[in-house]
């Protein structure tokens, strides 16, 4: 009954429709559909209301019935034209395309389809040309981010397009040359902060690469403009200046290493003019009082990375010159600043250590003694100047510029030291009254006593002095910082057990006074670092460091510190963790000159007992466990030069002793340490990055490189690994080198050939001729992958090299490791080149032996491959089949083919029997019934 009066309704639909009575049809049809369960009769009901859709302008509606109607019969075409014709009203031309497209298919000669197929293409192309048209782009993220009235979520959308855009080289010429710079502009005039952001990193992007699109953006923004924006309080705004800033003076300089050729190299002559200039403002922005610490500090990184020479070998030091004739003085009165005087400068933690290392980079940059000399002389005159017996706040100045020298170029701060009346002055300053006075003669004296002579002297002439000031005083700020005085002098001795300046137990209870002090929420950031700058020294003892890592409180307080904005901690956390690791150097004692030192009565260092494997690596497990590879995580990320290259190499030392172990290797991956190595690989100290690539050589030979590298990472693991392949690092260094490359190698092709034009082949070949067998084996195996890449297996065809040879009598070596490996390269190499199986009975005579060996072998997988090898051989060539055929080699077939395959069998009784089939095919042997 219900499907009777189903088909009613729906010819009722149908004279309804007829009558264009549209409205009604569709009532009659959805009617029926509630009563049907026949499909024809569905699908014919869908496609009749997907009409009535067309009709009433209800396209979303049409679709959705048409698509109803497709799902229960996907070759109707009349719900595909219908489904067609709605998509295109919607706007969705590409899947209209599609339908007709497919109607098209089913009835060719419809003229009707197309028809429709022509003119949705062109509709189609139409779009795109205006859609993805980069002046239409450009202009529509204009119009709105200049109107006011615009949406906030389209005006960030528009924000974060325009940006992307102009790190696009076409985006960014189009934007350039649509008065792009003038319309951004306008965007910085509005003030409104979001969109002053995307202005200035959208110039960035034009800037980058591209000198004279850099040059114009220089002169119409102005560098007065992007200086006094550098100079806000806000430090998103900063930083995002800062990198406009870096960008174009990268371009300016060539330091983007783009070439710049033909017209955009003619258009700038000569940058050296507007260089200047920015140095110029640079400096200026060190000493005025409108710049906010966070913009003096950006200053600071500018000129950090960009005044001093990259590369020693390069003549050229005019821009440190310039700097030193015209801003050092200005760069001392950062470093001379002092927090507590009223006279200060606006500054944030890290403003006086940045300072600090800018003036070390001069002065490392200078090339000869009277450079030298004149900047001497300009740091004299300064501190003199300063001298005042009228006016205690500028001799407090004077110290606190020694102390800030004392950290950056410690040989000028030690000549300085010996000026006359600056001891005396240091001295003085610690029997004031005032706290102030206190703190920088303390923080002076900390600073001087660096070197084991240095601290000597102090030992003898003002350890008195500092205890007295410990006893008397009750600033816990002032206490503090006497304590690292005397923690410091207490560590002169460094890690020799018996040369200590201190009585027996006296550096324990300094240490324990500094965790304390460490772990106070009560205390101030600043002077809690004070407390993590004395365990740096004090850790030097084995007995300090193994009571901090059991103390995890205070290790982890030392953690938070290190994450906080302020980076001047960075050193002495790492030297804290190197101690505690034991990841230093230490020098190799020979027994026999041990014996002549203590015949001439000589000093011999010895060896705390603590100080031994068993006890590092307890302390390594504690550390893991306190969360330690999280805080080294967020050290290599700081963005500052207080990062330098000597912190990474810190940290790079402590991260190889953290990887030792391959079961805490898993630990240190999943919170990010193998992504952080990689930095730590490519830049630093070239002993840092040694260590940093052998920690990254351990990781990557145990773990799956897609979880410890994501992405695209996994490619610049690459080049730290082969720079590993080197006669002149060690045997262990050069063996997870080559274990760590394996494992990349097996991962996939792309990887292969990223070690292929590393230049890793020829390295990797050296390593398997070695005597060491593990060193051998891990080369072999390493090319056992590689050969599987279509560029090694081409160096193994070509002529007049003996590749092949090395790989065929490594497979008769007595190590089943090192045969396994080659003997699975050989197989790869067989299969993959008939000409490779007939030049492989070339290369020695012992070859046929060898693969007999293999067939015979013990172990099973190595039997496997000389199979494989053995099939490859039969399958290249017959000539070739029927000199194996009257060897042994059929004996061996025959025998091995004849076996019960069992589970651990399977596979080497059937590759026997694959040979016996071919021989029988070749018509060699007959088959036994």
């Amino acid at each position: 009954m219900a499907e009777a009066e189903a088909v009613q309704l729906k010819e009722e639909g149908n004279r309804h429709f007829q009558l264009q009575d549209y409205k009604a049809a569709t009532k009659s049809y959805s009617q029926a559909l509630k009563l049907t369960k026949d499909k024809a009769l569905l699908a014919t009901l869908y496609r009749n209301r997907a009409a009535c859709g067309l009709k009433t302008e209800s396209y979303v509606q049409a679709a959705s019935d048409a698509s109803r109607a497709i799902d229960i019969n996907s070759s109707d075409i009349k719900a595909l034209y219908r489904r067609c014709q709605a998509l295109e009203h919607l706007g969705k031309l590409d899947q209209a395309f599609k339908d007709v497209q497919r109607c098209a298919t089913l009835e060719p000669r419809n003229q009707n389809f197309q028809d429709t197929l022509r003119r949705l293409n062109t509709s189609i192309q139409e779009k795109l040309r205006v859609q993805f048209s980069t002046d239409s782009r450009v202009q529509k993220m204009f119009e709105i981010l200049l109107d006011e009235n615009s949406e906030a979520d389209k005006l960030e959308k528009a924000a974060n397009n325009l940006i992307v855009l102009g790190r696009e080289e076409a985006g960014a010429e189009m934007i350039f040359q649509n008065n792009g710079v003038g319309l951004l502009l306008q965007l910085m005039d509005t003030k409104r902060p979001e969109l002053v952001l995307a202005a200035v990193r959208t110039l960035s992007g034009l800037c980058s690469g591209h000198r004279a699109r850099a040059t114009v953006i220089l002169h119409a923004v102005r560098i007065d403009r992007i200086c006094g924006l550098m100079a806000v309080e806000n430090e998103e705004m900063s930083l995002a200046i800062c990198n406009l800033l870096q960008a174009i003076i990268d371009s300016l300089s060539g330091e983007d290493k783009r070439e710049h050729r033909g017209k955009d190299e003619a258009l700038v002559l000569d940058t050296k003019k507007d260089l200047k200039q920015i140095t110029s403002h640079l400096l200026d922005m060190l000493v005025s009082k409108k710049v906010s610490g966070q913009g003096r500090d950006q200053a600071l990184n500018l000129l950090n990375k960009n005044v001093p020479r990259k590369d020693l070998a390069i003549h050229d030091n005019s821009r440190t010159i310039y700097v030193v004739d015209n801003g050092l003085r200005k760069i001392l009165k950062v470093v001379g600043q002092v927090p507590d005087l009223p006279s200060c400068l606006p500054l944030t933690d890290n403003t006086r250590m940045l300072a600090s290392i800018l003036i070390n980079k001069l002065y490392d940059d200078l090339r000869c003694d009277p450079e030298r000399d004149h900047f001497r002389k300009i740091c004299e005159e300064y501190i003199t100047g300063k001298f005042d017996p009228q006016d205690m706040d500028k001799n407090v100045i004077a110290i606190q510029t020694v102390s800030g020298i004392l950290q950056g170029p410690f040989d000028l701060g030690n000549q300085l030291l010996g000026l006359k009346g600056v001891m005396e002055l240091m001295v003085a300053l610690c029997g004031s009254e005032r706290e102030v006075d206190q703190l920088v003669a303390v923080e002076a004296l900390i600073h001087a006593s660096t070197k084991l002579n240095r601290a000597t002297f102090i030992i003898t002439n003002g350890v008195s002095l500092l205890k007295e000031i410990y006893k008397t005083t009750k600033s816990e700020k002032i206490k503090i910082r006497t304590l690292v005085g005397l923690c410091k002098l207490g560590s002169a001795g460094g890690t020799d057990y018996g040369l200590r300046q201190f009585a027996e137990g006296s550096t324990e209870k300094l240490a324990k006074q500094c965790r304390k002090w460490l772990c106070s929420a009560s205390i101030d950031t600043r002077t809690r670092r004070w407390a993590v700058e004395g365990l740096a020294y004090l850790t030097l003892d084995a007995d300090v460091k193994d009571d901090l890592v059991q103390d995890i409180p205070a290790l982890q307080a030392m953690f938070e510190l290190a994450k906080t904005t302020d980076k001047t901690i960075l050193y002495s956390v790492a030297t804290t963790l190197v101690n505690c690791t034991n990841s230093y150097d230490v020098k190799e004692v020979i027994p026999e000159l041990v014996q002549l030192a203590k015949f001439s009565k000589q000093h011999v260092p010895e060896e705390h007992p603590k100080d031994k494997k068993d006890f590092i690596d307890m302390r390594v497990k504690r550390l893991l466990k306190a969360g330690v590879t999280s805080a080294l995580t967020c050290m290599v990320k700081a963005d500052s030069a207080i990062l330098t290259d000597q912190t990474k190499e810190l940290l790079a030392r402590v991260f190889l002793a953290l990887c030792d172990n391959p079961k805490d290797r898993g630990t240190i991956v999943a919170q990010g340490g193998g992504k952080v190595l990689i930095p730590l690989a490519l830049e630093g100290t070239d002993v840092g990055k040694v260590k940093a690539a052998h920690a990254l050589a351990k990781i990557a030979a145990v773990s799956n490189p897609d979880i410890a590298f994501p992405g695209e990472r996994v490619y610049e693991v690459v080049r730290p690994l082969v720079s590993l392949l080197d006669t002149q690092r060690d045997g262990l260094q050069n063996y997870e080198a080559l274990l760590g490359l394996t494992n990349l190698s097996g991962r996939s092709d792309k990887l292969r050939q990223k070690i292929f034009k590393e230049r890793a082949l020829p390295d990797i070949e050296n390593y398997m001729f070695e005597n060491h067998d593990q060193l051998r084996q891990a080369a072999t195996e390493c090319m056992c992958n590689m050969v599987v890449n279509k560029e090694v297996q081409e160096r193994f065809l070509a002529d007049g090299n003996d590749r092949l040879k090395l790989v065929v009598l490594l497979c008769g070596e007595d190590d089943d490791k090192v045969q396994n490996a080659a003997a699975g390269a050989l197989a790869m190499l067989t299969a993959a080149h008939k000409k490779l199986c007939l030049k492989m009975t070339q290369v020695t005579t012992q070859w046929l032996e060898i693969l007999q060996r293999l067939c015979l072998h013990d172990r099973l997988s190595v039997q496997h491959r000389g199979l494989v090898i053995a099939y490859n051989l039969l399958a290249a060539d017959a000539e070739l089949a029927k000199k194996l055929v009257e060897s042994e080699l059929l004996e061996i077939l025959t025998v091995v083919g004849k076996q019960e395959p069992d589970e651990k069998k399977g596979a080497v009784v059937q590759t026997a029997r694959e040979c016996l089939i071919k021989c029988m095919d070749y018509g060699f042997i007959k088959p036994v019934s």
